[in-house]
């Protein structure tokens, strides 16, 4: 159990990085740009959940944007430590010297089904995703598999059934069927702050390293993210209280 001094400590912590990183000087010297994540996830009942998300991402720090990307789909957890997911979205990559520059590197509908499966070691939790991509691009067609994998840990003094805090630490690698097979690398350490159960404030930061593709460019981000997590129970009574 973290004491109120710590977790006060921890609260100012996340101000300072947040500071740091949107501080301009600070982060045109680390030659930054921006992974921006919004999520939504509905629950419709204890094993199925519809999902959608969106990203937008720039070259340099809020500017020369050069890609978006959103999706949905459906997902079964089968049990408590494994999970099943199906989705499709729209994948747009820019040229680099500006904001949505044209012509386009890449324009991308993509189906993928998905694989997660989670294990507890302690007060860590691991998680292993799988993910096989059907890739139909202005390129051609594409197929890809991406395997991620994670580490976190739960920070603060629980609150309804779930702690404020916990830091993320991912890597993940992208293959393909084709030579030279390797495409990408991934690697991110991130921290969320549940202000409500419902929801998640992400700040952090990711490296990509890409080899010999022309989709996207890998260098360093300053990652922030919000996702709402809902179910049919949350939503009446949100809706309940809209109509008092």
């Amino acid at each position: 159990m973290i004491k109120a001094e710590n977790k006060t400590k921890i609260v100012y912590l996340t101000l300072l990085i947040f500071y740091l990183f949107t501080n301009n000087s600070f982060a045109q010297t680390l030659d930054l740009g921006s992974w921006n994540i919004l999520g939504l996830k509905y629950n419709l009942d204890n094993k199925w959940s519809l999902f959608g998300e969106a990203q937008l991402r720039s070259l340099e720090f809020y500017n020369n944007f050069h890609y978006y990307e959103y999706k949905a789909g459906v997902s079964f957890k089968v049990e408590k430590n494994i999970n099943l997911s199906l989705a499709a979205g729209s994948y747009q990559t820019y040229n680099e010297e500006g904001n949505f520059m044209l012509p386009k590197n890449n324009n991308e509908f993509r189906i993928w089904p998905q694989l997660i499966l989670f294990q507890s070691i302690g007060k860590m939790k691991i998680e292993q995703r799988y993910r096989a991509e059907f890739r139909f691009t202005s390129n051609g067609y594409r197929n890809r598999v991406r395997y991620r994998f994670g580490l976190s840990y739960p920070l603060g003094k629980e609150r309804n059934e779930y702690k404020p805090f916990q830091i993320n630490a991912n890597t993940e690698i992208f293959f393909t069927n084709k030579e030279p097979y390797f495409e990408r690398n991934r690697v991110s350490l991130v921290l969320n702050y549940k202000p409500s159960k419902a929801t998640t404030l992400q700040i952090g930061y990711l490296h990509q390293f890409d080899y010999k593709i022309n989709d996207e460019t890998g260098r360093d981000f300053f990652l922030i993210g919000y996702s709402i997590e809902l179910s049919r129970k949350s939503a009446e009574s949100i809706e309940n209280n809209l109509n008092k």
